[in-house]
């Protein structure tokens, strides 16, 4: 049986579907396939995600935000939702959740650190839910 597979959607790809994609990587391995996507994606990752995720020895450096495909909805088994509101595509079947985080863009370090540690919590009760 394959890995279920996350997608995690924002706005811009910039900010927490980044720091959210990373961190389930980490913490799953190769027990979850992770995806993430912008609705209007950004030119580069935050450089304060950038900086708040290196200090968790994860390298956001060379990422990029990309464009959310039917595609990319289509194969996930579950979307986790970021701040895109009606922009998100919705499909019978799949599991949504909605995670309702400030958007990192502009916020100082502090800040960023605090959303990067609550984005870490919620991945590891998603992990959990998707084990049970």
């Amino acid at each position: 049986m394959s890995p279920p597979t996350v997608l995690f959607v924002c706005v811009r790809n910039a900010g927490r579907s980044q720091m959210a994609a990373a961190l389930l990587e980490q913490i799953a391995g190769d027990g979850v396939s992770v995806l993430s996507a912008g609705t209007r994606p950004a030119d580069n990752v935050h450089a304060n995600v950038v900086t708040a995720m290196r200090e968790v020895g994860i390298d956001l450096s060379e990422s990029r935000p990309r464009p959310l495909r039917d595609q990319t909805v289509r194969e996930a088994d579950v979307v986790i939702t970021m701040g895109c509101g009606d922009e998100c595509p919705f499909y019978p079947g799949k599991r949504y959740e909605d995670w309702d985080l400030p958007d990192p863009a502009g916020r100082p370090i502090e800040e960023v650190r605090g959303i990067r540690d609550e984005i870490e919590r919620r991945v590891r009760d998603l992990l959990g839910s998707l084990s049970s």
